[in-house]
């Protein structure tokens, strides 16, 4: 590890160390109803003036500890899955003070919205409509929060399916009258007045293949939360700021980028100019001060002024006679070089001089997600429509491409298509202090290695029957995480022996597209499905049981 890192590291186990001297305490035990101690409980502390939830895991004994609260009142609850405890509110912490808790669980129901998508895919009865969900829905959201926490009619359920149709039409290009009308047919069976399924998953028998258990030492992990300001608002990640703030894109109709004060939970919006939905996908936050955000559905770039605090939009290449097509050209991620010309993943990639206020288009490059810098400046990106990784020469514009092993694997969830299996489908990708390469496939299940300078690849099959790996991110340690999209947790990848450690994730559908580190050693993510973004931290080293994933 280097000395940038190694300082790093050290400043983050400072921030942890630090913060948990101050501020107040809550902990205690959880049991089950038998009296045991309860393992892997999520404990839910709301301080009831900020709205900032802290997060922890009850551990083998049942015990649990959220530490360095801010002092007041909160509201502390229990979520497990199968069980219920009655919250407890009015909880008044003091500053410095420890405050003793304890839990009693009682069984309770499974609900369909606590299932993840994985689970989903095998218990959902087949149908075309179901089929439609997973390849063109579940791209942003899953069905837990919009589609099982709800009961429509099917003239409610087709409503909702013709509004999201209209408002993402920029994503849902081939999406036809007869996919609407099987997707509504589909929704009003599953989560109607009259729903074909049973009561709760649990009463399937096919329900108890598809738990997963955590390992003993995925318990010392507490995450901090925030709620957006706003209903549906689908925060798509957080990025720290140098000031501390953390800016947050506003995907969907919302059209609006969001800072948020850590400290205080304060939030502010700041409207994008565009009419229409622009489908904010991305915020990045620019050394001197300013924002810019990626608009997928008008195909523009824009940039928040600290001075003004107004964003002003720069229109690309968008193509009037695709108006509502991928073709008309979309952005996903922005990113800046060393000269602050900002670059943009969609279709297709692109640099704006702000400056000259031009745009540089690389049609030879049409469809890719993600940018990451290496140290040299240079842009790594994924090309998921044919499963590659590529380099840019931020100088010269040269482009490289690089074609890893190539996955052919079923698509979760739904019947395969007339081809019977599709790419491995890369997403997002980082680039380590040591100039190493990581991307996640998401629909092959494996972390992939490349090193630039011998040009080879080794590939780590993470586990899980979906390990759906989309954010990803580097931690203080060199640690790398990523976020699984159908299984509801977050793997902590150690890419020096190759092992895993899976994270429970408090919410069914995270959906967390990125990781971002601050300079405090926190971990930042958005939740766009749960309407939340936070952070996450550990307690002590993970060690002991992990999953070994070895490389080939």
């Amino acid at each position: 590890m280097n000395l940038a890192c190694r300082l790093h590291a050290f400043l983050g186990v400072v921030f942890c160390a630090s913060s948990l001297c101050h501020g107040a305490t809550v902990a205690g035990i959880v049991k089950s109803p038998d009296g045991q101690p309860f393992a892997g409980a999520f404990v839910q502390a709301q301080n009831t003036k900020t709205r900032i939830t802290t997060i922890a895991v009850s551990d083998s004994q049942g015990h649990y500890r959220a530490e360095g609260l801010q002092a007041g009142d909160y509201r502390v609850q229990v979520r497990a899955v199968g069980y219920r405890a009655d919250p407890q509110t009015g909880v008044h912490l003091t500053d410095g003070g420890n405050t003793p808790l304890d839990f009693a669980l009682q069984k309770s129901a499974v609900r369909w919205n606590d299932l993840s998508i994985y689970q989903a895919g095998k218990l959902l009865p087949a149908a075309t409509g179901k089929n439609i969900l997973f390849r063109n829905c579940f791209i942003c959201h899953g069905f837990q929060t919009r589609m099982a926490s709800v009961t429509r009619d099917e003239d409610g359920w087709r409503d909702r399916v013709e509004y999201m149709r209209k408002a993402m039409s920029d994503a849902l290009t081939r999406f036809t009258d007869q996919n609407e009308s099987d997707v509504a047919s589909y929704l009003t069976s599953m989560f109607g007045p009259e729903s074909v399924l049973p009561k709760s998953p649990a009463d399937m028998p096919e329900y108890k293949e598809t738990l997963r258990t955590s390992a003993a030492t995925a318990t010392n992990i507490v995450y901090v939360e925030y709620d957006m300001p706003g209903p549906s608002r689908m925060p798509f990640s957080a990025a720290p700021a140098k000031d501390g703030s953390v800016w947050i894109p506003n995907f969907g109709v919302a059209n609006k980028i969001t800072r948020l004060d850590p400290d205080t939970g304060a939030m502010q919006d700041f409207p994008v100019p565009n009419v229409g939905t622009a489908s904010v996908h991305s915020a990045f936050p620019a050394p001197d001060g300013s924002v810019w955000l990626a608009e997928q559905g008008p195909d523009k770039v824009g940039h928040w002024d600290p001075a003004t605090q107004k964003i002003t939009e720069y229109q690309d290449g968008y193509l009037p006679d695709k108006d509502g097509h991928v073709e008309a050209g979309e952005k996903h991620t922005v990113r800046l070089d060393p000269e602050g010309n900002v670059w943009a993943t969609g279709s297709p990639l692109s640099r704006f001089d702000p400056e000259t206020r031009k745009f540089t288009r690389f049609e030879q490059i049409p469809h890719l997600y993600t940018l990451a810098l290496d140290k040299n400046g240079n842009f790594w990106f994924t090309k998921h429509d044919t499963s590659q990784i590529g380099k840019v020469n931020w100088k010269t514009l040269q482009i490289t491409l690089y074609t890893p092993p190539n996955h052919n694997v079923p698509l979760f969830g739904v019947q395969p298509n007339k081809e019977g299996s599709i790419r491995s489908y890369p997403r997002r990708l980082l680039v380590d202090s040591d100039g190493i390469v990581w991307f996640g496939e998401f629909n092959a299940g494996y972390l992939e290695r490349f090193d630039p300078k011998t040009e080879t690849f080794k590939e780590y099959p993470l586990p899980g029957p979906e390990a759906t790996p989309y954010g990803l991110g580097l931690d203080a340690e060199n640690y790398i995480w990523y976020s699984s999209y159908n299984q509801d947790v977050l793997g902590r990848f150690d890419p020096r022996t190759g092992s895993v450690v899976e994270y429970p994730f408090p919410h069914s559908e995270n959906t967390i597209r990125e990781f971002f580190l601050d300079a405090q050693g926190r971990m930042w993510y958005g939740s766009p499905a749960n309407n939340k973004v936070g952070y996450f931290y550990l307690t002590h080293a993970a060690d002991g049981d992990s999953h070994a994933a070895k490389g080939n």
